[in-house]
């Protein structure tokens, strides 16, 4: 049995160290909100936050997420309220939005590292988030968006 915190909460689970994160969180833990996508890290749809910063859950085993806190989409604001999901809303960004999640863990990060990111921020930061659907376009004016927000520094 190992515990995990996930999204603030202390949670047992039964997982062989190796296990990638990602089906711990979504099997065990029963949060579906992070996808699966390539299973290779180079997608970025199973993107959570390991103590504050992006990571591809899908490559992270269990042994490494042991002691640090985890973040999931359900936990970056559960009322779905955080700058960039509302940012998301407002401007419409998802086609099918499967990646969606992904991105915007992977922009929160960026939002914390850089609160008034440049076009070149952006990309640098966003380049490892694929989207099948091309709304890369409404993806960094949702990030803009979220950035002029006065609740970004949340």
């Amino acid at each position: 049995m190992t515990t995990l915190t996930i999204n603030g909460k202390p949670v047992t689970v039964d997982a062989e160290d190796d296990t990638p994160l990602l089906w711990v969180i979504r099997d065990e833990v029963g949060l579906t909100g992070t996808k699966f996508g390539c299973g290779i890290g180079l997608c970025g749809a199973c993107t959570v936050h390991i103590d504050g910063k992006a990571a591809r859950s899908c490559i992270t085993p269990v042994s490494a997420a042991k002691g640090v806190s985890i973040t999931t989409i359900e936990g970056l604001d559960p009322a779905g309220a955080h700058p960039l999901q509302a940012a998301w809303k407002e401007l419409q960004v998802p086609q099918c939005g499967y990646c969606q999640s992904g991105q915007i863990m992977q922009a929160a990060s960026l939002l914390k590292d850089h609160p008034k990111p440049t076009d070149a921020d952006i990309d640098s930061a966003m380049s490892g988030n694929l989207c099948r659907c091309m709304t890369y376009g409404r993806i960094r004016a949702a990030i803009k968006h979220a950035a002029a927000s006065p609740r970004s520094k949340t």
